[in-house]
């Protein structure tokens, strides 16, 4: 589509059926989109197909791996790596397009309007449940994902650098999609704390959770948010403890292993 470096816009999903076309209309400036269907069993293909996507389609049971295979499969120069409740406004696109023009290998933040509902949260994100900004464009061979279920590792080369103009997420639906969000994540995050032989001790659990408050509510500026800021800085709260109660009372079970969703990093 241009005379530049070439881009990639990659999507990884999970039955997204609902929002995927969506998400994959304003991608459409990108040379090539690809998009990963991990165990899709609705019609994200078939939709995926009709936006003029190349699919990658098999099972990733973790995350990392996933995203990893989708970035292997891009063609482009850059890469700008899409979740499917996230849409690419155009003056977004067109600063990706500006900067990749000239910018040297590594990799760029995007900063992320996140709404909750049809209410903005911009403040208050982080500790693991939800992020402010995120390295989503980078050069071929700048990022990789590590091999956790939920929350990957990140390996990052090249400079640090920042894009202005915002990605915005719709993050939740509403409260209980809040919660259905930690229990998804937390029941994942148990998992990864079981595989790696350390689930940790309850007093070090019990001890993150008013540090995590605080860095979301104050440090993170969440108070700015009212009653969604604090909403924010108790799942965050709440995070580690859950991870760590699941890892040593529940019992490592091939349904829990499965309860993988396809959001993003947060």
């Amino acid at each position: 589509m241009s005379g530049g470096p070439r881009l990639s816009a990659l999507v990884v999903c999970h039955n997204e059926e609902r929002q995927l076309a969506d998400c994959l209309g304003p991608l459409a400036f990108a040379d090539e989109i690809v998009v990963v269907l991990d165990r899709c069993t609705d019609g994200s293909e078939a939709i995926a197909r009709a936006a003029g996507a190349r699919c990658i389609a098999g099972a990733w049971p973790l995350e990392g791996d996933r995203r990893n295979a989708g970035i292997d499969a891009c063609s482009g120069d850059w890469i700008v790596e899409v979740d499917a409740d996230e849409r690419m406004p155009p003056d977004l696109a067109a600063e990706i397009r500006r900067t990749i023009a000239t910018a040297a290998p590594g990799y760029f933040l995007l900063p992320f309007d996140n709404y909750v509902g049809s209410r903005l949260v911009r403040h208050g994100w982080g500790a693991s449940w939800g992020v402010m900004a995120a390295p989503r464009l980078f050069s071929r061979g700048a990022k990789r994902w590590g091999r956790e279920r939920v929350h990957p590792s990140l390996t990052l080369q090249g400079p640090k650098r920042w894009l202005t103009a915002r990605m915005i997420h719709h993050v939740d639906r509403d409260i209980s999609d809040m919660l259905r969000r930690l229990d998804s994540y937390t029941t994942a995050r148990a998992a990864d704390l079981r595989d790696s032989g350390d689930i940790g001790s309850f007093g070090r659990a019990l001890r993150r959770m008013p540090t995590r408050f605080l860095k979301c509510f104050v440090g993170r500026k969440g108070y700015r948010e009212g009653y969604y800021g604090f909403l924010i800085a108790v799942m965050a709260a709440l995070y580690p403890m859950l991870s760590h109660l699941k890892a040593r009372l529940e019992p490592q079970s091939e349904a829990a292993q499965r309860q993988v969703k396809s959001r993003g990093e947060g």
